[in-house]
């Protein structure tokens, strides 16, 4: 077989293009999960060992660092989530 494409073959046969509607749900799905993941983790703002007065960690918490990316996580999902609904209004 050689390399060269094939004139009646498209482009887009091989690829399984999601709708910008199915791309969407499954960003809420994520984003649901991803809420619920940080939930079980606790708020940032609860006892994370910082004493403000001495400027150190007194108790550092270790699931700060887990908290704060899957914060960014979640605000990437919802990013595209938006964009995704920005689009389609356009």
């Amino acid at each position: 077989m050689s390399g060269r494409p094939e004139p009646e073959r498209s482009d887009w046969t091989d690829l399984d293009l999601l709708t910008r509607e199915e791309a969407y749900g499954r960003l809420r799905e994520e984003i649901a999960a991803t809420e619920a993941h940080l939930a079980e983790l606790g708020d940032l703002g609860s006892d994370s060992g910082f004493d403000a007065d001495s400027g150190s960690d007194a108790h550092p918490d270790p699931g700060q660092a887990e908290r704060e990316l899957i914060e960014t996580r979640l605000s990437a999902l919802r990013e595209a989530a938006d964009a995704l609904t920005d689009n389609t209004r356009n």
